[in-house]
């Protein structure tokens, strides 16, 4: 390994000080002159027919500049690709869940605006709804949309012989696992501020995770072209996917701004975000297995149901990742999927960390457990049987560069003595583990691309320009720390501007685990362009080949001879002198395919692995789970910031925790019983348990130095972890979620009874 200045070293956030501190400007602290205060008016009925809507009473109390509804949208649906869209932003004709916007008002204040909102009035007819997705399947149900049994899509896939791997296989078994819906559980709730200025532009400052996207929304349904619409992200309060579409704040801000030609903001109640902006996707999995004597892998075939709530919005992504990464992270040589996302009356779920993989990772891992105890073999050696190898090429055709899966089970097994101790903790108290995997990044457009420019500035600073969005995961840090390490410069140096399409490059935006390495290539690439140019002007300085230099220590000197150098910025100030801009360009376009579920591809250039090991103490009264031992091993590629990619697996691992343990959105007759943080219980700093936390790094060559993403794929295990140790201090197998202190009693009466 190569020694670095800058990369491969912990460093401390870039935003840190700035938010410590209150310094840093989130939307919410967004105040512009003439400012008006938006509120949107949520449907009461999960299904109903809307015969009018009467806007008068509203629109005539003083203080509302403005009213709108369906009737002034001018531009199209709205879904994330168009094949998929089946939404207004605000509804037309019908609503199709509780709390659906119908209307929006802007007034001089936010008190009023919630008044106006009282005053209108909307005559519904309702109509039969139904909550339950086996029951939205049935012939006769009430339809939410007009296809058949409310199946929206029906997704198949299948590689290799499925049919010869089973009838080849020693041992097969088939099992139904359940997962549960989930609030995405951000800090910040969704906000927007639009200003519509006189010459006809658009600026929004938004809670986006992908601003060149939320950009492409906002012109497709406002009815404005792409270049008269500006959309800026300034510090966002975690994401998580929950933030990565349109949301009623961001549309219904910029139809009353350029309605009233004032700014609008509009920031929701935490309630508005829970029965609004969606969450992650329940799914019933039935998986049939086939293994031959030693438990390697002959075939798998999932049936999936998921459900969608009212509307596709994002929910196909998850549907296609179930699919797709049901391939890895092990040697699978046949695989049959088949998946049906079903419409119901609940509020629209959608897209959360991971996207799918969880859920698909929870079925597998615990399968694969459920299949060792019935051959009598150690877990963990079924893992390194099956586990992918560098070079491996998958059925679907991923190609695996690097791989340390190997490595991430053998380390965090050996952390937790897993041989010596799995089956031998005594009642209540068990061992389990389990493996994850992410693509990284993933084709899912006509490209994948992320552009950056890197701008040499005379007193020796850098500026770098990314179009990538920073959602609290510290990616800003990586930028810098990627462009000081090529120029050769401080951290204190580098500075960054990011997520503005108005000024900085295009990005297609942060979801898939994809910002390290495709952002960070292109970072890199404008990095390295920006010193060529700048070796060309010191070569003629110092009198040597530009081949011959070095960039080190804030200056560039000759190789070996660190006495003939100039300062950085005298380098630059030669440049000026000359009459030329040292402005560094990248763009990186991975070299992967689009999505084919018949044919497969490599939609990814890199993929992610991990494994992680829980040891788990349970209160036999009260059904409570105590983690007393965490271990997550995580390939990474390469550590650019050792520091922030271990926040990254703890934070992945809390995040599982909480699924694992107790998080249930609880849906009755599509209103949400508990939405608020006060009712919902979100993993937080004070649940957590110690973890043990290992970085393998396999170094990838597709990434930048060799990193990759990894902050989803550290979240796939950490379920399965949980419920398969709770079998081993148990002995029940828990296939529904979340492994409740009262659904742990549940198993254990039920298995007293049977035994």
């Amino acid at each position: 390994m190569p020694e670095y200045s800058v990369i491969g070293k912990s460093v401390p956030r870039v935003e840190g000080p700035a938010k410590v501190t209150g310094v840093s400007r989130f939307t919410a602290d967004i105040s512009l002159p003439r400012q008006l205060y938006g509120r949107v008016l949520g449907s009461p009925h999960a299904h109903a027919r809307i015969v009018a809507v009467d806007t008068g009473r509203a629109a005539r109390l003083a203080g509302v500049k403005a009213v709108v509804t369906t009737g002034d949208i001018r531009g199209q649906i709205y879904g994330y690709t168009p094949d998929v869209a089946d939404q207004y932003v605000l509804a037309r004709d019908k609503v199709r869940f509780i709390g659906e916007p119908v209307a929006a008002v802007a007034a001089v204040d936010e008190d009023t605006a919630q008044e106006a909102l009282d005053l209108i009035n909307v005559e519904y007819e309702p109509l039969p709804a139904v909550f339950d997705v086996r029951e939205a399947m049935k012939p006769g149900a009430p339809q939410v949309h007009n296809v058949e049994c409310n199946i929206s899509r029906t997704l198949k896939q299948s590689f290799g012989d499925v049919d010869r791997g089973f009838r080849d296989s020693f041992y097969q078994r088939t099992d139904t696992f359940t997962t549960q819906p989930l609030a995405v559980g951000a800090i910040e709730p969704h906000a927007a501020v639009a200003s519509f200025g006189p010459e006809g532009t658009l600026t929004v400052w938004a809670t986006t995770q992908s601003p060149y996207r939320q950009r492409r929304y906002l012109s497709n349904t406002l009815g404005l072209p792409e270049r008269q619409v500006r959309v800026i992200k300034l510090a966002l309060g975690g994401g998580f996917c929950g933030k990565n579409g349109l949301y009623p704040t961001d549309f219904c801000a910029s139809l009353l701004s350029m309605k009233t030609g004032r700014p609008v903001k509009i920031a929701f109640t935490r309630e508005d975000v829970f029965t609004s902006c969606g969450g992650r996707m329940p799914m019933i999995i039935e998986l049939t297995t086939g293994v031959d004597r030693d438990g390697r892998l002959m075939a798998i075939e999932a049936r999936l149901i998921a459900e969608n709530g009212a509307y596709n919005r994002g929910s196909m992504t998850p549907m296609l990742l179930t699919a797709t990464l049901l391939n890895l992270p092990y040697r699978l040589p046949n695989v049959r999927y088949t998946g049906l996302l079903v419409y119901t009356n609940n509020p629209p779920t959608g897209v959360q960390r991971g996207a799918g993989n969880p859920q698909i990772r929870f079925a597998v891992e615990s399968h694969l457990d459920m299949i060792a105890a019935e051959l009598g073999l150690d877990p963990m050696d079924v893992r390194l049987r099956n586990s992918l190898q560098p070079g491996d090429v998958t059925a679907n055709r991923f190609q695996i560069h690097s791989c340390g899966l190997q490595e991430c089970i053998e380390q965090s097994c050996d952390s937790l003595h897993w041989r010596e101790r799995r089956g031998r903790l005594g009642k209540g108290r068990g061992i389990g583990m389990a493996c994850g995997d992410h693509s990284v990044s993933s084709m899912s457009g006509p490209h994948d691309s992320s552009q950056a420019l890197v701008k040499l500035d005379h007193t020796g600073a850098a500026t770098v320009l990314s179009g990538a969005a920073d959602i609290g995961q510290g990616s800003d840090t990586t930028l810098c720390q990627i462009a000081a390490e090529v120029l050769g410069l401080p951290m204190g140096d580098v500075h960054i501007i990011s997520a503005d399409t108005e000024v900085t490059p295009l990005d297609l935006g942060t979801f898939g685990s994809r910002v390290t390495a495709i952002a960070g290539n292109a970072v890199k690439i404008a990095s390295l362009d920006a010193r060529s140019q700048l070796y060309e002007i010191a070569a003629g300085i110092l009198e040597a080949s530009a081949q011959d230099l070095e960039a080190r220590d804030g200056g560039i000197c000759v190789k070996g001879a660190p006495d003939k150098s100039l300062s950085f910025s005298d380098a630059v100030a030669g440049a000026l002198a000359k009459g030329k801009v040292v402005l560094g360009r990248g763009l990186y376009n991975p070299p992967t395919e689009r999505r084919d579920l018949v044919t497969g591809g490599n939609t990814s250039p890199s993929y992610s692995f991990g494994a992680q090991v829980a040891e788990v103490q349970v209160d036999a009264e009260t059904g409570e789970v105590e983690i007393t031992g965490f271990t997550a091993a995580q390939d990474v590629g390469f550590a650019l910031n050792p520091m922030g990619a271990v926040g990254q697996v703890e934070g992945s691992v809390s995040n599982g925790l909480g699924q694992a343990r107790w998080e249930d959105l609880v849906l009755r007759d599509g209103a949400v019983f508990n939405a608020s943080f006060l009712d919902y219980k979100l993993h937080t700093a004070l649940d957590m348990p110690p973890v043990a936390t290992l970085l393998v790094e396999p170094v990838d060559p597709e990434g930048p130095f060799g990193a990759k993403g990894m902050a989803e794929g550290g979240l796939t295990p950490t379920v399965p972890a949980i419920t398969n140790a709770l079998h081993d201090a148990l002995g029940v197998r828990l296939t529904a979620l979340p492994a409740s202190p009262e659904r742990v009693l549940e198993a254990m009466a039920d298995s007293a009874m049977q035994g």
